[in-house]
Order: structure tokens, then C-alpha cells, then sequence
């Protein structure tokens, strides 16, 4: 017994109860992480005859840019740089900061149209005629409410303008005609060491 009367032993069994909460309580944090992960790439495959997740692309002047996910699609190449914002998003085409506002807190990131512009840029300077577009994807935990600014994309609407792909017709008109295009994006891509956004 201690002097206050404690056992020591209630004492070191509420420290291993607390450890035990806490190894909890992030094991659920990485599995929901990894289902979400997990949703994510079975959605996008859905839209995608191929696709290729967090890579570095060569930016034509001897260094490499992170890209989310490349997808080959119906229409050809696309470039999404994933977001995963909660609360209230404030952005527009002319902004150079947009907001957001959640449960108690207020912060501003930089407007990532203008990185989404380089990246497909890096991409299209690989892949020639074939034709190359970028979306900026956020998840559904985020809203915009003035208006979803150009190029922004909802996780819901993805396969409303990005139709679901039949793999059958890989090896058919038009896709076809994007395979070497893709075959010779894919030899430059390198893995990035960035983390991977859960949607």
C-alpha cells in the first residue's frame, strides 16, 4: 500500500486499462483508414481500365511531381489529386487561399488548382495526342457552399462524369488507341513516398 492508501496494483492495472484503451482506440483509426483506402481504389477501378496510385511523374525539368492517382479511362488519361476536408470549404477559380470551416476550428490551404495544372502538364508531355484531364477529388465529409469551384469533383459524382468502364472493351475503340500512350507513362512513373489520402 502506498501512503494515500492506494494499492499498487490498482494502480498498475489502470495504467495497462489506459494502454489498452489508447491501442484501441488507433487500431481503429488504421483500420478505418485502410477500408477507406480499400473504398477508394474499388471505386476509381470502377471508372479505370488501368490505374497507377501515388507516383512521381517526370515534371521535364530533371525533377518528378507527386500525382494521387492516373486512371485510364473511357476518354483517356486522368489525373485526380485527392482532398480529404471536413467542415464548410470557401473556394473559388480566382482565390489564392481557400478556407474551411468545421466543429471549432478555421484553417486555409493554398488553391490547388494551379498544382493540378502543373501535373497534368507532366503528363501530358508523356503521353502526346492522347488526351490527358485533371479533377481535384474531395471527399463527402467536405462541402462547398458558394459553389464548387473548376475542375473540383465530389467522391458521389465521380461515376456520374466518369462513367463505369466494361473491361472488355479495353482492346476496343477508342481505348485502344490510348494503350501505347499509357504503356509509356507507366515505364516513367516512379513510386512517391508521399501518404496516401483516404478519401
Amino acid at each position: 500500500m502506498t501512503n494515500l492508501g492506494i494499492d499498487p496494483k490498482w494502480i498498475g492495472m489502470s495504467a495497462v486499462a489506459a494502454l489498452l484503451l489508447a491501442c484501441g482506440f488507433w487500431g481503429f483509426r488504421a483500420y478505418q483508414r485502410r477500408a477507406r483506402r480499400r473504398a477508394l481504389l474499388a471505386r476509381l477501378g470502377r471508372v479505370a481500365f488501368d490505374a497507377a496510385h501515388q507516383v512521381l511523374v517526370p515534371d521535364g525539368m530533371g525533377g518528378f511531381i507527386h500525382i494521387d492517382h492516373l486512371l485510364l479511362t473511357l476518354r483517356g488519361v486522368l489525373v485526380l489529386d485527392t482532398r480529404r476536408v471536413a467542415g464548410l470549404i470557401f473556394g473559388g477559380d480566382q482565390m489564392s487561399d481557400w478556407t474551411v470551416m468545421g466543429r471549432g476550428h478555421r484553417f486555409t490551404f493554398d488553391n490547388p488548382q494551379p498544382a493540378l495544372y502543373d501535373r497534368i502538364a507532366a503528363v501530358k508531355a508523356l503521353v502526346g495526342e492522347t488526351p490527358v484531364e485533371g479533377r481535384l477529388l474531395f471527399s463527402n465529409v467536405g462541402k462547398f457552399t458558394k459553389g464548387i469551384p473548376k475542375w473540383v469533383l465530389m467522391l458521389d459524382g465521380i461515376e456520374v462524369e466518369f462513367p463505369v468502364v466494361d473491361q472488355n472493351m479495353k482492346s476496343s475503340p477508342p481505348v485502344a488507341q490510348y494503350t501505347d500512350a499509357w504503356a509509356r507513362l507507366l515505364a516513367q512513373l516512379r513510386p512517391s513516398p508521399h501518404v496516401f489520402t483516404n478519401l
